[in-house]
């Protein structure tokens, strides 16, 4: 299987997990867990935006094409972001930090690879 096809399904795995956040959120809105409504619905509708940026680097990057892989390496870059935050401050969670950061490296890895795959050879490589 070529590795941009592993990248994608990573991407796409991400793309679900993103939604289901999104799900938990809107759980969170019916059952009366949330300060602001307005807030709680803002962050649902930009959730589920970003479920789907990262489904479509999915799909672009199963196509082969060098936007979805450059979006795919930003998304592995801010979810390792949100990993780090997850580590520290002071309701560090290191199991969280860990179960956040172990796909996005998986993911940021083969999306290089991917990009290694699909750059032309120089003629003095031949």
């Amino acid at each position: 299987m070529p590795v941009r096809l592993l990248a994608a399904l990573v991407l796409g795995l991400e793309a679900i997990g993103v939604l289901a956040l999104a799900g938990w959120q809107v759980v969170a809105l019916i059952g009366g867990d949330t300060d602001s409504v307005v807030s709680s619905l803002a962050l649902i509708v930009l959730t589920v935006i970003g479920a789907a940026a990262i489904g479509a680097f999915a799909v672009a990057t199963a196509r082969d094409v060098s936007t979805g892989r450059s979006g795919g390496i930003v998304t592995q870059l801010l979810i390792l972001s949100v990993a780090i935050g997850a580590l520290t401050g002071e309701w560090a969670a290191p199991g969280v930090a860990l179960l956040i950061a172990v796909p996005a490296l998986v993911g940021l890895a083969l999306l290089i690879l991917a990009v290694r795959a699909a750059s032309p050879r120089r003629r003095d490589d031949a």
